[in-house]
């Protein structure tokens, strides 16, 4: 269960980081407690990993694969572009959270 509220977790803070560039500064109010709500909720449900999952495996987890996420949000609805190293960072951040998953034993209890 704790990897369906760590997936949870960070389609959450997804929807947070999103709703924050639509809330223009805390300007729009909608989008502003749509930000709020959801990263309250992002925090709520990690913290319900971390029941099993030791706080550094799944804080990188939920950062990396958030950041991945909201990055190609950005280049798919903002039209914002990515340049050569930024998508190198954005490949070294998939590898580490590929090698935490596929290959450490520090996210077993």
């Amino acid at each position: 269960m704790h990897w369906v509220f760590l997936s949870l977790a960070i389609v959450t803070e997804i929807m947070a980081t999103t709703a924050l560039k639509y809330a223009d500064g805390f300007t729009r109010p909608i989008p502003t407690l749509t930000a709020i709500t959801a990263l309250a909720l992002s925090m709520y449900l990690l913290s319900l990993t971390l029941r099993v999952l030791p706080v550094g495996v799944a804080y990188a987890i939920w950062a990396g694969v958030g950041i991945v996420l909201v990055s190609l949000i950005g280049v798919v609805v903002f039209s914002q572009r990515l340049d050569w190293p930024a998508v190198m960072g954005i490949c070294l951040i998939v590898a580490g959270v590929l090698s935490i998953n596929l290959f450490s034993n520090s996210t077993s209890h």
